[in-house]
């Protein structure tokens, strides 16, 4: 394997080290609850531009992405797998209150392996969460 290769896996993990979270339960203004048995990635809470990078994925199952966020102004969301763009969407993101976007992916669409999902703050101050299910 190239350097470049290796570099990038271990980008590719630890990426997706932050990114899951292990803990079952969610603080009292979360977001998002946490995804259960079912989740293959569970951000529980940023703010502003971001994204994560995980593997793991089976593409004999769905794929569901949610994104939940607040603050004012809105949430643009891509999905890409093995560097094929698979989703694409907005979610407006109201002040004091949580707006919530979501897509169901069919078995398939997303392949075997890693995936990234990036998020587009339009303003440094949303808060967002997500969580990415296979549902079996």
């Amino acid at each position: 394997m190239s350097a470049r290769k290796t570099a990038t896996a271990a980008m590719l993990a630890a990426l997706a080290m932050v990114g899951v979270v292990a803990t079952p339960t969610m603080a009292a203004d979360g977001l998002l609850p946490h995804p259960g048995p079912e989740g293959l990635v569970w951000v529980e809470e940023m703010t502003g531009d971001g994204g994560v990078a995980s593997g793991g994925a089976w593409e004999g199952l769905p794929t569901v992405l949610t994104v939940a966020c607040e603050g004012g102004g809105s949430v643009g969301v891509t999905m890409e797998s093995q560097q094929r763009r698979v989703a694409e969407f907005t979610v407006d993101c109201p002040a004091g209150t949580a707006g919530r976007g979501s897509v169901t992916m069919n078995a398939g669409v997303v392949q075997a392996g890693s995936f990234t999902i990036g998020v587009d703050a339009s303003d440094e101050n949303i808060r967002w969460a997500l969580a990415v299910t296979q549902p079996e």
